[in-house]
């Protein structure tokens, strides 16, 4: 079964997020915000993680840029989940090493479809 971290600050989001993918047969972990999330990518192994930009304590990019250093998640796909859609944005998270970027809202049938595509 492919394990899946997810990490938001908002409890709502990430109780959605987890509802879908559980749905589909993934075992989700939530994390706080990005420290948090840093801290149990570190503890286990996931298969992809699913990140919000903006948390307090450490922001999506600068979670991306910190799993890209660690050998296990340097080539684990990592999609952003944010209200961020900006151009400029999307082009700083490709550089910090994001695989894909999905806008909130977002849309139950395309998280699984972009999960599927991606893992």
């Amino acid at each position: 079964m492919k394990k899946i971290l997810t990490v938001d600050d908002s409890a709502s989001i990430r109780q959605m997020v987890s509802f879908t993918l559980k749905g589909a047969g993934y075992e989700v972990e939530e994390a706080v915000d990005g420290q948090d999330g840093l801290e149990k990518a570190k503890m286990g192994i996931y298969d992809l993680i699913l990140s919000d930009q903006n948390m307090p304590r450490m922001d999506g990019l600068t979670l991306i840029r910190n799993l890209r250093q660690i050998q296990h998640y340097k080539s684990t796909p990592i999609l952003m989940l944010t209200t961020e859609a900006g151009e400029a944005m999307k082009a700083h998270g490709r550089t910090a090493g994001a695989t894909g970027w999905l806008v909130k809202p977002f849309n139950p049938a395309k998280l699984l479809d972009v999960t599927r595509k991606v893992l």
